[in-house]
C-alpha cells in the first residue's frame, strides 16, 4: 500500500511548484494532474473541437480514446508527453490556459483522467496536486493540504511564471484568467475545488516557497513517524 499526500487549492497558491521541491526531497512521486487536463485541451485545439472559445463537447469526448499522456519525473523537472511528444511548455501556453478549465469541467474528461491518475499512483508513495486531490481522486489520502493565497499575489506569481517562459500576458489579462479559473473551479458539477474537512489550511500570500515547502515537509515527517 502507497503513502499518499494530497495537495489541493486554488490557481497560483504555490501548489504546482512546492509539491515537485517536496517531490526531489523526500523521493515521491510526483503527479502532475493538471498536466493531464491540458493535454486534453491541447489535442481539442489541434482537432478544432475548440474554435473561438467555443467548446465541442462531443468531439473532444470523441477525442479521449485518441490520447496517451506520460509523465516522467527527474530532478531537471517533469517532462509532459501527448501521444509521444513532448508538450512541457507547450500546455502552459496562453491558449490552452485559457481553456483547460472548462474542458475539465466536462464530465467524460474528468472520469477519463482521474482513472488515469489513480493508475498512475498505484501502490506507490506519492505526492500530488490538483483541485479535487483530497475530496475526489483520493479522499482517503494520508495527508491533506489546502494551499490559499490573495488573488492579487496569485495573479503576480502566475504572471511571473508566464514571463520566464516568454508567453506575453498582461497583469490584467493574468489577473482576469485567475477570477475565471476561481469561479470555474469551484463551480464544477464534478471534481470542484472545495476544502476536504480533515484538510490543513495553508495561506501562503505572505510566504515564500520555502517556508511552504518546510512547513508540509513537517507535517508530512510527523505523519510518517
Amino acid at each position: 500500500m502507497g503513502f499518499i499526500v494530497g495537495i489541493d487549492g486554488t490557481a497560483g497558491s504555490g501548489k504546482g511548484t512546492v509539491t515537485k521541491k517536496i517531490s526531489n526531497k523526500l523521493g515521491l512521486i510526483n503527479i502532475d494532474t493538471g498536466s493531464t487536463y491540458r493535454c486534453v485541451a491541447l489535442a481539442a485545439l489541434r482537432e478544432n473541437a475548440i474554435v473561438d472559445g467555443n467548446i465541442d463537447n462531443k468531439k473532444i469526448i470523441k477525442l479521449l480514446d485518441k490520447i496517451s499522456i506520460e509523465i516522467k519525473n527527474s530532478k531537471l523537472g517533469d517532462k509532459i508527453y501527448l501521444n509521444g511528444e513532448d508538450v512541457t511548455t507547450r500546455i502552459r501556453e496562453k491558449d490552452v490556459t485559457q481553456v483547460v478549465s472548462p474542458v475539465s469541467a466536462i464530465k467524460e474528461v474528468r472520469y477519463k483522467m482521474v482513472d488515469l491518475q489513480r493508475k498512475m499512483a498505484e501502490g506507490k508513495d506519492v505526492i500530488m496536486e490538483g483541485r479535487d486531490i483530497c475530496t475526489y481522486v483520493f479522499p482517503n489520502a494520508d495527508i491533506k493540504i489546502y494551499l490559499d493565497a490573495a488573488e492579487t499575489e496569485r495573479a503576480k506569481r502566475r504572471l511571473l511564471e508566464m514571463q520566464e517562459k516568454g508567453i506575453k500576458m498582461t497583469y490584467e489579462e493574468v489577473l482576469d484568467n485567475i477570477r475565471k479559473r476561481d469561479y470555474n473551479d469551484k463551480n464544477k458539477e464534478i471534481g470542484a475545488l472545495k476544502l476536504a474537512p480533515d484538510s490543513i489550511v495553508i495561506d501562503t500570500t505572505n510566504m515564500n516557497i520555502e517556508e511552504v515547502e518546510n512547513k508540509i515537509i513537517q507535517i508530512i515527517k510527523e505523519k510518517r513517524k
